[in-house]
């Protein structure tokens, strides 16, 4: 029993020497700790509030607002250390030979990272844009570190790793996309008369991007007709309603104003030996 109580006694001693030693860097520590945590979260809140009163890109504000906030409580951290005489060059040193070592086996999901800070910093595309790559489009939904979403007409949703976007050739259309259409006429027909009647359907369609003037003219010369082209613009979420409406739309005014639709022929001609 007097074993016990020895024991506990020295516990207790051992815990109000280590209080007396050290209470006061424990509470500095935690207090340090605590204020680097309320002025990061309120440095960053100032940064972004800051960006985008400026109207910088949503993703590159709040990409800086983090990185501003992480370092910030890094510097708290290391300080906080710093109270029990704990140095952070071994833990540096042992932190880089791991991510040495891990930075071959995380190759693939690093180099993602990489190009989306490359896309986030250089802003060759933003949200709402409609872009072309990798074999791949639609509207630009979200742009993240690893990813960039994409939405198409049918709302899917289309997540493209970042580093198969950089060094590839991308196509940026921003909110609009071309539609390209044709449609043959007779050759007894006036061209002038059927790309003024198109060009008559396309103005007024109020899904038409106006910006951007539409071009209607004689594609090629086909065997049975004189083929007309049209290119227009329309939003990126109505790409293939808006085509198969405008074609429809066209088809029928041609009728209306009597300008022939001809379908293929081919004229055959029978030789007789007698």
């Amino acid at each position: 029993m007097k074993e016990e109580f020895t024991a506990i006694q020295k516990f207790i001693d051992m815990g109000i020497e280590f209080g007396v030693n050290y209470g006061f860097q424990v509470i500095g520590a935690i207090v340090i700790l605590i204020l680097g945590m309320v002025l990061a979260g309120w440095v960053a809140k100032l940064i972004l509030g800051v960006m985008q009163k400026k109207d910088i890109d949503i993703t590159l504000s709040m990409f800086l607002a983090g990185v501003v906030k992480i370092l910030i409580i890094s510097f708290a951290v290391i300080i906080a250390l710093g109270k029990f005489g704990i140095t952070i060059a071994p833990f540096i040193a042992a932190v880089g030979a791991v991510a040495f070592g891990a930075s071959f086996a995380l190759q693939g999901p690093l180099s993602n990272y990489g190009a989306g800070l490359v896309i986030i910093m250089t802003r060759p595309f933003t949200v709402g844009n409609t872009i072309a790559v990798a074999g791949v489009s639609g509207v630009v939904e979200e742009i993240k570190l690893a990813t960039t979403l994409l939405t198409d007409e049918e709302g899917e949703l289309i997540t493209i790793p970042n580093k198969s976007i950089i060094g590839e050739i991308l196509h940026n259309s921003l909110e609009n996309k071309i539609v390209q259409g044709s449609i043959g006429i007779s050759y007894d027909s006036d061209p002038d008369q059927a790309i003024s009647v198109i060009q008559s359907v396309l103005a007024a369609n109020k899904d038409v991007n106006t910006e951007n003037d539409p071009i209607v003219g004689i594609e090629n010369f086909g065997d049975s007709s004189i083929n007309i082209g049209f290119r227009y613009w329309v939003p990126t979420t109505k790409y293939y309603k808006m085509s198969y409406v405008v074609n429809l739309s066209v088809f029928k005014a041609l009728k209306e104003n009597d300008i022939d639709i001809p379908f293929p022929q081919r004229e055959i001609k029978i030789l007789s030996n007698t």
